[in-house]
């Protein structure tokens, strides 16, 4: 039988044994300094509002700071909820290991096993991709198939259907490629397996065992509470409200849309720490930990690599992990690091939220952690000259053409364009690569929402000897 945990005032964990233990050796939390360190990098870097929850020794701080809407001027508070993006990967990969604990699922049995209806345009492709590949993003399925298969509870059986004829990025099993549709795909399996929705899975065996008030997947959900709005705008400036708060479909829920307090992701993340007690065994919380694959991009996520839903870190020999998510203008980033029992969560709504992230967890996790970040991505000091002969051409993927041609000053250039269902998603991006090494390239004028100032491109080889670009952590295979 579940536990159901709660939480005091203060924060702590009120159950009984390891999960209510706090570390004795860890440092204090300075809440005036660090609230002070928020707003200050809050208005620096332009983004309207963000919440922040430091789970440290044990107990959970959280902090506001900012507006919920620059129009209204409402007020963030902690208990605020905030779109959490690609993070909700991570909650439906706990899902998929508690069915797996229970004895209903096996990872490494094929998908089509449990789904039957479940396919993609290649036969053998379909037998052999099996549950473990998806939740690692090695079963080669795309990231860019947007389908809106309506807000009725069969929102995933009709989506897995319209998957059926989307071309896969790679080969099963032959490389990374970050996908959303097979998340969509392992949202379906866990209705199939319980009998219920996603959403009233989520509920039924997360958010309700652990005590999660500020959590839901729904927008009239959120409701209830004080509500993140987007703001988008260019990068240096004030942004403004975005014309919807969200744009994507209901499909969307498995791989990108779980609405949450900073709190209750700290609350989430907690669980993992503490190996699993209430939720997973601690068997599969270690599995989820464990390495599946290395990731060619190691910058774009800051990723080493990826286990079942978390993306991995090694700072220098200390291992961590955690995701981050974007939804239409909304940032969030979680980072664990197990050795010092430390989870971080920031919640943010626009502006140069990657900018906010990698000052205030570099100072965070340092002196909380001992971890010291990576430095910012970007072209080396002493330039480089790369013969991109080699790299030069047209790379193809569902709904994305990436062109790499050579500039005029010798030096190689990318358009980067979607295309048939995404065509609409944004004009065609024209980027500058100024090499990092013979195959790592510092793309110019990305946004606020990757790496500082440059965003990374990786040109790597799969395991069948396909050549590819990777952009956002998605492998795209040379066509021509």
């Amino acid at each position: 039988m579940l536990e159901t945990l709660t939480w005091d005032a203060d924060g702590n964990w009120t159950a009984t044994g390891d999960w209510g233990a706090s570390n004795s050796n860890a440092p204090d939390f300075h809440l005036g300094r660090w609230q002070a360190r928020l707003d200050e990098l809050r208005a620096a870097h332009h983004v309207p509002g963000a919440t922040l929850a430091v789970l440290v020794g044990g107990k959970i701080h959280e902090l506001a700071s900012g507006v919920l809407h620059r129009g209204t001027g409402v007020e963030v508070t902690t208990d605020s909820v905030f779109l959490s993006g690609s993070i909700a990967k991570v909650y439906t990969a706990t899902l998929v290991m508690r069915l797996v604990d229970e004895g209903r699922l096996d990872l490494d049995a094929p998908v089509v096993d449990v789904l039957p209806e479940f396919a993609t345009p290649d036969p053998e492709a379909t037998r052999v991709i099996t549950i473990r590949q998806l939740l690692s993003h090695t079963g080669g399925v795309t990231n860019d198939f947007n389908h809106d298969s309506g807000r009725g509870d069969d929102y995933l059986a009709k989506y897995v259907e319209a998957a059926r004829n989307v071309a896969l990025d790679c080969p099963p099993g032959t490389a990374i490629s970050y996908g959303g549709l097979g998340y969509v795909v392992l949202g379906r399996v866990i209705e199939v397996v319980t009998g219920l929705t996603w959403d009233q899975a989520l509920k039924d065996l997360l958010f309700a065992p652990l005590g999660l008030e500020h959590s839901m997947t729904l927008p009239e959900e959120a409701l209830r509470f004080r509500v993140a709005m987007s703001h988008l705008g260019e990068p240096g400036q004030d942004p403004d409200p975005a014309p919807v708060w969200d744009m994507m479909p209901r499909s969307a829920g498995p791989y990108g849309r779980v609405i949450v307090s900073a709190g209750d992701m700290a609350r989430f993340a907690g669980m993992h720490l503490r190996g699993g007690l209430g939720v997973l065994s601690p068997e599969a919380v270690a599995a989820m930990q464990r390495r599946e694959v290395d990731v060619p991009d190691k910058w774009t996520v800051s990723a080493d690599g990826w286990g079942l839903g978390w993306t991995l870190y090694d700072w220098d020999g200390l291992p961590g992990y955690g995701h981050d998510g974007a939804a239409i203008g909304q940032y969030a980033y979680l980072r664990v690091v197990p050795h010092a029992g430390v989870a971080v969560a920031l919640m943010t709504n626009g502006g140069s939220a990657r900018l906010l992230y990698a000052d205030l967890f570099r100072d965070l996790l340092h002196e909380l952690a001992g971890v010291t970040m990576p430095a910012p991505f970007g072209p080396p000091a002493q330039p480089l000259v790369v013969d991109v002969t080699p790299l030069l051409g047209t790379y193809k993927r569902e709904g994305v053409v990436i062109t790499v041609t050579r500039g005029d000053d010798g030096g190689a250039r990318m358009r980067y364009e979607f295309v048939d269902g995404m065509k609409d998603l944004s004009p065609p991006l024209e980027m500058e690569l100024t090499p990092v090494s013979e195959t790592v390239f510092a793309a110019s004028g990305a946004g606020p929402s990757f790496s500082e100032d440059y965003m990374p491109v990786v040109f790597s080889t799969l395991s069948n000897g396909t050549e590819c670009v990777y952009v956002g952590m998605r492998a795209t295979p040379k066509i021509v």
